[in-house]
């Protein structure tokens, strides 16, 4: 059975590479414009591994991730962003912190994607992060 993968980016142009570089590779995948379809498309199947974006409209990844962990605490997430820093807070950090699985800053290689989906399936990580309070960050 094909693994079913969430693709969360409000970019049309990455959800399109995206689901090609997926499903030329034997993945399923479903794409959700921002983080509110995303959370809907996840309580409505169940998939095997979420990637979200970090910087989006109407809800962003980090808040998306954190929805996610309230959900499902096992189901892998790989945190992608091409602007991963902004005001000295490294996005992906936190996002790591949140509960992110993987990160991936933009622009990434198709086979460093298709190598963070395939560790993250076989559970092939340190596991995410749990933590219940947002990271310090310095000022």
């Amino acid at each position: 059975m094909k693994a079913y993968i969430l693709v969360i980016d409000d970019d049309a142009l990455v959800r399109q590479a995206l689901t090609q570089i997926l499903e030329s590779n034997g993945y399923e995948v479903q794409c959700a414009p921002d983080g509110r379809k995303g959370l809907q498309s996840f309580r409505g199947r169940r998939p095997d591994l979420v990637i979200s974006d970090i910087i989006m409209p109407m809800m962003e990844g980090i808040e998306t991730i954190m929805a996610l962990r309230i959900l499902s605490r096992a189901c892998p997430i790989i945190a992608i962003s091409g602007d991963g820093r902004f005001g000295g807070i490294d996005f992906l950090a936190v996002a790591k912190e949140l509960g992110a699985t993987a990160t991936l800053g933009k622009p990434f290689e198709a086979g460093d994607l298709l190598q963070a989906v395939a560790n993250c399936l076989a559970g092939n990580f340190a596991g995410p992060a749990l933590s219940s309070r947002p990271p310090e960050i310095a000022a």
